[in-house]
């Protein structure tokens, strides 16, 4: 492997915690909404990653999909809501906002990792251009 495929590699997994990233800010932006259907209301959505394997050319990692979460949705009681149906509930979202900051750290974490590789490996090549000075 190159050292050059290096870059490349990190920027996948830029794009990918990019992805994760945006995907959580969607989840937590939501997680206070409430709908008057269950068909209408938010799911929380999680990217699924792949192996990207080129053979010969640059590995890393991709965003296969982005699923939504199979976790039950809420019902609560609020008659006085505008939403509410005509027994006076309204669905919330199955958004857990701990979990979310978790992953928002988790990626950020990440993201940082592989700006730190990429800047590494930048600082490498150019101190194997400066041996022949």
């Amino acid at each position: 492997m190159s050292l050059f495929n290096v870059f490349g590699i990190s920027g996948s997994a830029l794009h990918a915690q990019s992805v994760r990233l945006n995907t959580t800010a969607s989840n937590l932006a939501n997680a206070d909404s409430v709908s008057s259907s269950v068909n209408a209301v938010y799911r929380a959505r999680q990217p699924v990653f792949e192996t990207l394997d080129g053979g010969d050319a640059v590995a890393g990692v991709g965003v296969s999909e982005i699923v939504e979460s199979t976790t039950p949705l809420g019902r609560e009681y609020r008659p006085g809501h505008p939403l509410a149906d005509k027994d006076g509930f309204v669905w919330t979202p199955n958004v857990n906002p701990v979990e979310e900051m978790a992953n928002m750290i988790s990626a950020s974490r990440a993201y940082q990792t592989n700006v730190e590789v990429a800047d590494a490996s930048k600082q490498m090549l150019l101190r194997t251009l400066n041996l022949g000075e």
